[in-house]
This record gives C-alpha cells, sequence and structure tokens, in this order.
C-alpha cells in the first residue's frame, strides 16, 4: 500500500520563541520550540536549572505528576514542566511529532489562554515531513473510566474523533457538548481560540493554594456572581466552555505518545480524567495496537455541536 504524506513523522521547519506568563505562576516565561530528528517524540527540557539537573522530561502518560487544574509533567518538588495541555493540544492536532522544547521556568506560558498562538506560530514556520513513518495508537475495543460523577470511554473508531459533554449548574454555562473528528483545520477553526475558564468567587481560593497567580482578562474567561461575563469583548464561540475543554482533552491524550485512532467520549472531564483514561487504555496491550497505516478511505468529517442553556474564572478542574 503507496504511503501518503500523512503518514510520516514531522518536525517543524524552524524554530518558535514565545515569551508570556505562567498562568498559575504569575511569572514571566520564555520558550524555544525546536525541531527535532525522527523518533524524538515530543521533549521538554528546563534549561534554567544547573546543568546536573537538566534531562529530558518526555511528553508521555508516564512523565506525569500532577493534574490538579492543570497537566503537570516531571516530579512535583523536582524538576517539572507545568500547565502543558494547550502547547500539547496545537501540536498534536498539527501534526507535529517530533520538536524538543526548552522553558526558561516551571511553566509553560498561557499565552492568551488558548491554542491559538501556538498554533499561528506552527502554521508561520511550517512542517518538514519526515522519512519515517508515523505511530497511531488505533483503540481495539472500549475502555471505559469513572470517577466520582464523571466518566470516560474509548471506543474503537476509524478516525480521531473526540466527544466532549460538560454540564456545570452556572446557568451561563449549564450543560454543552462538542463532537467531531479532528483534524488540523478544525482544531485551528473550532477549538484553537477557545480560552481557559473560570468563576471569580473561586480566585481567592486558587490564590491561596498557590494556583491562578498569573490569570487575569488577558489569558481566562472570568465568571462573576451575578452569572455575567466580566471579560469585555465576551466569548469567542457561544460555546466556547465546552470547546476549551475538549483542547484541553486533545492536549492531554497527546500524552499517549501518538496520535489516537479512536472516538473519545467524556462526560464532566478534565485533566484527571482524561490521564486516567490514558492510563486505563493503556494497561492492558488488548485495548489498543500500534500500527504506522492512517486510516484509509475514511469517512466524511462530522461536526456536530449542542448547547444547553449556553449563552459568556474558573480553571480546569478535576
Amino acid at each position: 500500500m503507496k504511503k501518503c504524506a500523512s503518514d510520516y513523522q514531522n518536525t517543524l521547519s524552524g524554530c518558535i520563541e514565545l515569551s508570556g506568563v505562567g498562568v498559575h505562576s504569575g511569572k514571566p516565561v520564555s520558550i524555544t520550540i525546536n525541531p527535532a530528528d525522527a523518533d524524538t517524540g515530543i521533549v521538554f527540557q528546563r534549561v534554567d536549572l544547573p546543568a546536573v539537573q537538566q534531562f529530558d522530561i518526555p511528553a508521555l502518560v508516564s512523565s506525569i505528576g500532577a493534574t490538579d487544574l492543570c497537566t503537570v509533567l516531571g516530579r512535583p518538588g523536582g524538576v517539572y514542566v507545568m500547565t502543558v495541555e494547550h502547547l500539547m493540544a496545537a501540536l498534536v492536532a498539527l501534526h507535529v511529532d517530533n520538536a524538543i522544547i526548552e522553558v526558561d521556568s516551571a511553566e509553560i506560558p498561557v499565552m492568551d489562554g488558548s491554542s491559538e498562538v501556538f498554533v499561528e506560530s506552527i502554521d508561520r514556520v511550517g512542517l518538514v515531513q519526515q522519512n519515517r513513518p508515523r505511530r497511531y495508537l488505533r483503540v481495539m475495543r472500549e475502555v471505559r473510566f469513572e470517577m466520582g460523577g464523571s466518566w470516560s470511554v474509548f471506543l474503537p473508531h476509524d478516525t480521531t474523533r473526540f466527544e466532549v459533554e460538560i454540564d456545570f449548574d452556572a446557568q451561563i454555562i449549564g450543560r454543552q457538548k462538542f463532537a467531531s473528528d479532528m483534524t488540523p483545520d478544525i482544531f485551528r477553526k473550532e477549538l484553537s481560540r477557545a480560552r481557559t475558564f473560570g468563576f471569580m468567587k473561586d480566585v481567592e481560593k486558587y490564590w491561596a493554594a498557590g494556583f491562578a497567580l498569573g490569570s487575569s482578562l488577558e489569558n481566562s474567561v472570568v465568571i462573576c456572581d451575578d452569572n455575567k461575563i466580566i471579560n469585555p469583548e465576551g466569548l469567542r464561540y457561544k460555546d466556547e466552555f465546552v470547546r476549551h475543554k475538549t483542547l484541553d482533552a486533545v492536549g492531554d491524550l497527546a500524552l499517549a505518545g501518538a496520535q489516537i485512532l479512536g472516538c473519545y467520549r467524556s462526560y464532566r472531564g478534565g485533566h484527571k480524567l482524561n490521564a486516567m483514561a490514558v492510563q486505563a487504555l493503556l494497561s492492558d496491550p488488548a485495548n489498543y495496537e500500534w500500527t504506522d497505516v492512517d486510516q484509509v478511505g475514511q469517512p466524511a468529517m462530522r461536526l456536530e455541536v449542542m448547547a444547553i442553556n449556553a449563552p459568556a474564572f474558573a480553571a480546569d478542574k478535576n
């Protein structure tokens, strides 16, 4: 069978340099996303640390150190990088297989709270196709994981598909669902601009716990006590909340180590549920198979969006 372009690994055609602030640390941070050899994968490096403490942190589920309000890779209290999900979502969605990310602090910059800046930067430098096949993780059977009132399930499917549903007591959010096959174009147009969100009433609690110190109206959708959005510009999508949760899921599932061929369905999920779902999938070799053959003759792309009680700071919980 002749391979098509998407069956080969990609890296960046040049370096990307970005600076911003950590949404939780509140500290300035700069990153450089470098091209990398085939089969490198996505690797983080803390270049601010002494040489003896510098080592590669692979973007894999085995590296996850915490999932409280964001995804942390490495060892909490040791060498780690936090809030990797928005960058990881952009990389996996745009088919960047290999990159080395140098970061001069313990957190990836939040930029505007979405993946938009990362997507624009990747599109600007472009990709280079590498002479090695891409690996895909194909779901072979149903794998379900439940956590309290939340649940997720992986299902066999010919494409990469996400079906994410949220259900908040807050009337301004309510119940929303986003369901779509995931392609670079869908991610760019339908998810990449969706920002993190939170409730004003929770801010002091997060500050006391050392979180959200860099959160602002520049990088978060903030909901006040009277169920109104404080941000002057309002929402970027009517259902921006569930789209951001889907964006997070794309980034969290990227830690499987390859694009997943299957359907990921979740209800009231978050970083912790996403991470534990991937761990459950990988816990039994009968659940999946590795393949370097992209889906052939995939069905027409489907996009379904449902918003119930949807209108415009809660951090990403769970």
